[in-house]
């Protein structure tokens, strides 16, 4: 992709792929699903998991598979609060970037 993602872009994203499972995901499913969408490697994701765990979007709890512990990530209530104010954000932003791009007037 040749467009910049920027720190909220990648909050949201993130956010996104957590809410879908609302008993959490971890850490390496989570890159594999934000994979999808944008290349992202799992050394800038992983500091984007600990900024919204800190920012209390999301909350951790260790799981043992395989005789190895496992952290797993879940969105909170301000999380999916968050996750809510991003998506009608990005709504606005695109309807604006996509009208700008396709010779629209951005004030009609």
């Amino acid at each position: 992709m040749i467009f910049n993602t920027g720190a909220a872009l990648l909050d949201a994203i993130v956010l996104s792929v957590v809410a879908k499972k609302e008993e959490g995901t971890y850490g390496y499913k989570i890159t594999q699903d934000v994979r999808k969408g944008i290349d992202v490697s799992e050394s800038t994701l992983y500091p984007v998991l600990r900024r919204l765990q800190k920012d209390d979007c999301l909350e951790t709890y260790d799981k043992q598979i395989d005789g190895r512990n496992r952290r797993y990530y879940r969105i909170t209530d301000n999380g999916k609060n968050k996750l809510e104010m991003y998506r009608n954000e990005w709504i606005s932003y695109t309807e604006k970037i996509n009208s700008l791009l396709k010779g629209g007037d951005n004030n009609e």
